[in-house]
């Protein structure tokens, strides 16, 4: 049940509207001043949306907001006001503000407000949930050289403006590192809303990036919010940004230059305060050279592009790296697991096609096949005990799908429903579908 708290110093438009979100399904507590407020914040921390007035005594609506958010630097805040302003609108939206509403206004109208605040704070707390389930700390050490370099010039741009494009073979680290790249800026207290593109048809990410403002688009003939949106103050890190269609290309584009976008299906210009940090598998100036990838989007993210060297480049990293893994809470399970000298042998004579997802993988595995705290050579996988094909390829490709087969159908036995399977691997319930079906999962 959604936590709704208005501040109203007029009696009547606390009751009126506090009985009509009650009816709607709302727990919701009234203040007669913002001072009031602050102190039923404080007492109760966590609502979900504040409706606030604008003109009152003591403290007016717009300190209440500054106020409100310097303790809860992602709360949600609505203003009311029958004295609207341009350059009071202005300050309210500078000040963090989700929007302004002009008195008098209908109750139809509020509620559609309200509830598109309760969706951007629904994305935003699902990315929360998300960093919260993999938010074991990163390992972000390293012998090597050119990773080390690396670490420093990331740590350099974190504290910077400029969009960061990370660029490195798939299982390499690139979200741990841009998530750490977020920890160490400015926005560390924000969200960092990740986005996935590829495998969207590109209307469908276009939306699910910048909302949409449509009956045909939305659904509802209302607003919808979009992953820039749940980003707002903070970082949105869009993964696989090679897989971007010339639409959302454009509109990125816009949005580094300007900081504005539109909503699809809408016309009014949304202004954007967040930090973009983007991936890639592949090098984009080769797709620049084969007009796949837009060339003044592709000049504004080469001014700060960070490569991740491959596992097989650096292995002195391969046994911390391991150690790093097999402590995570998720593995232990309450017991010290340990490799066996043999087993730590064949890890770091293996190349690691698949870079350190594939020894994640390879290692939660072992724990799963073993009852012993010592991992051995019984417990690793024929291929990183053959080691990979001639190719490097082929063999990985096999082997890597088998693994991630494993581990869905043994997650999905051990839960209750799809959305808690998806929950635990750390994915959403679309993803875990397309997986089932691509593996013939019943």
């Amino acid at each position: 049940m959604a936590r709704l708290l208005i501040v109203d110093d007029g009696k009547n438009i606390r009751r009126h509207l506090a009985t009509y979100f009650e009816r709607r399904g709302y727990q919701v507590s009234t203040a007669a001043s913002a001072l009031e407020a602050l102190a039923m914040q404080s007492a109760e921390p966590g609502y979900d949306v504040i409706l606030t007035d604008y003109r009152m005594a003591e403290m007016n609506g717009l300190e209440l907001l500054r106020e409100v958010r310097r303790r809860d630097a992602g709360a949600i805040v609505i203003l009311m006001t029958a004295y609207a302003t341009v350059p009071n609108a202005v300050a309210a939206l500078k000040a963090g503000a989700y929007d302004y509403l002009t008195k008098p206004f209908s109750l139809e109208h509020v509620a559609q407000v309200v509830e598109r605040a309760l969706e951007l704070r629904r994305l935003r707390s699902q990315n929360r949930r998300w960093l919260d389930r993999t938010e074991t700390q990163p390992w972000l050490e390293s012998r090597d050289d050119e990773m080390n370099r690396l670490l420093r010039m990331a740590r350099q741009l974190a504290v910077t403006a400029e969009p960061i494009l990370i660029v490195g073979e798939r299982g390499v680290g690139k979200k741990v590192l841009a998530r750490q790249i977020h920890r160490w800026s400015g926005r560390r207290d924000k969200p960092l809303v990740v986005a996935d593109c590829e495998g969207f048809p590109e209307e469908l990410l276009d939306r699910e990036l910048f909302g949409a403002e449509s009956p045909a688009a939305s659904g509802d003939g209302g607003e919808r919010p979009g992953l820039v949106d749940a980003a707002e103050g903070g970082s949105l890190l869009l993964e696989k940004v090679e897989s971007l269609g010339a639409m959302p290309q454009n509109r990125l584009l816009r949005l580094i230059k300007h900081s504005t976008f539109e909503r699809q299906g809408g016309v009014a210009t949304v202004a954007a305060d967040i930090r973009l940090l983007l991936d890639s598998t592949v090098e984009l100036r080769e797709r620049v050279t084969a007009k796949q990838f837009h060339p003044d989007l592709y000049h504004h993210l080469s001014a700060a592009i960070l490569r991740i060297p491959p596992l097989r480049s650096r292995p002195e990293d391969i046994l911390p790296l391991a150690e790093h893994i097999l402590s995570s809470p998720a593995l232990m399970a309450g017991r010290r697991r340990s490799l066996s000298p043999a087993a730590a042998a064949r890890l770091v004579r293996y190349q690691w096609p698949g870079n350190v997802r594939e020894l994640r993988s390879v290692l939660e595995r072992a724990a799963l096949l073993s009852d012993k705290d010592t991992l051995d050579l019984e417990h690793l996988p024929e291929v990183v005990l053959r080691g990979p094909a001639a190719d490097g390829t082929a063999m990985l490709t096999t082997t890597m799908n088998e693994l991630e087969r494993d581990h869905i159908m043994h997650v999905i036995a051990t839960t209750a429903s799809l959305e808690e399977a998806a929950e635990k691997l750390g994915i959403n319930p679309a993803t875990l579908w397309r997986k089932r079906k691509r593996y013939g999962i019943g």
